[in-house]
């Protein structure tokens, strides 16, 4: 079970900080990705992580903007988004990997997945 929170709509250059809260056995073996999915688009990878090799992966768009976390105590997966632009604007889903490995993760078997959470960026 993925229960994601968080979300919402803010001007460009704003922040939103996403969770993921997950099984202690789920962050403890699997990798956590994130992704997104923009009106018109397919699916994309934008971050994963590993709490089993400390690994972090992220899409050349978000790189710099963005930071993945996990708060291990509560097993939560934190996708940390500043420098917000319109473009990143869509549904964004955790969802969990069927390796604890983040490298290609954008295409790799998801087990599970969260509901998705709305992220809107306008002025």
């Amino acid at each position: 079970q993925l229960a994601q929170s968080g979300g919402g709509t803010v001007q460009p250059g704003g922040s939103l900080r996403l969770s993921c809260a997950a099984s202690q056995r789920t962050v403890d073996y699997y990798a956590i990705g994130w992704f997104r999915q923009a009106p018109g688009k397919e699916r994309e990878g934008v971050s994963c992580i590993s709490s089993s090799d400390a690994s972090t992966k992220y899409a050349d768009s978000v790189r710099g903007r963005f930071t993945v976390s996990i708060d291990k105590d509560k097993d939560i997966v934190y996708l940390q988004m500043n420098g917000l632009m319109p473009e990143d604007t869509g549904i964004y889903y955790c969802a969990m990997l069927a390796n604890y490995w983040c490298s290609g993760f954008e295409g790799g078997i998801k087990k599970k997945w969260g509901l998705g959470t709305q992220v809107t960026v306008s002025l």
